[in-house]
């Protein structure tokens, strides 16, 4: 889908093969917030603690990061997080959206980093940190639409 919907709750996953990391935010409000981070087996989150967020954060649409190589071109880890895409949207019927994630872990290590140093950066949930920082960008780039 490329063409964004009135929703304004969002769900965005940082999408791994071990860990999901996950993070809700407002459109309206351009706000954000990490959530949680989810185990992956399989490709596969427990749909279960899925379907849990998205009723208590009553959400409308999902964003998913993209992870590309920095040359644009893709990898393995990229094709699966389309199908996981995919798969958010058939389970629930929400519209998916796709956003390029590259550099957002790092990102996330540096800022963590600068917030506590080395011991905050070992506390701290990255990958729901990383969803938020993808969700922030997702927003920046649909202000107008």
């Amino acid at each position: 889908m490329t063409q964004l919907t009135d929703a304004q709750r969002y769900l965005c996953f940082d999408f791994g093969e071990k860990r999901l990391g996950v993070a809700t935010g407002l459109r309206s409000q351009m706000s954000s917030q990490a959530l949680t981070v989810l185990d992956v087996s399989n490709d596969q989150p427990d749909w279960a603690l899925v379907e849990k967020l998205i009723k208590e954060w009553r959400v409308e649409a999902f964003v998913v990061g993209l992870p590309l190589n920095m040359d644009d071109s893709e990898q393995l880890v990229t094709q699966k997080a389309r199908k996981f895409a995919d798969r958010l949207h058939g389970r629930f019927g929400l519209p998916a959206y796709l956003h390029d994630e590259r550099l957002s872990s790092a990102e996330v290590k540096d800022y963590l980093f600068e917030m506590g140093g080395y011991k905050k950066l070992k506390q701290q949930p990255i990958d729901a940190y990383a969803a938020e920082l993808i969700l922030k960008g997702f927003f920046e780039q649909h202000q107008s639409a």
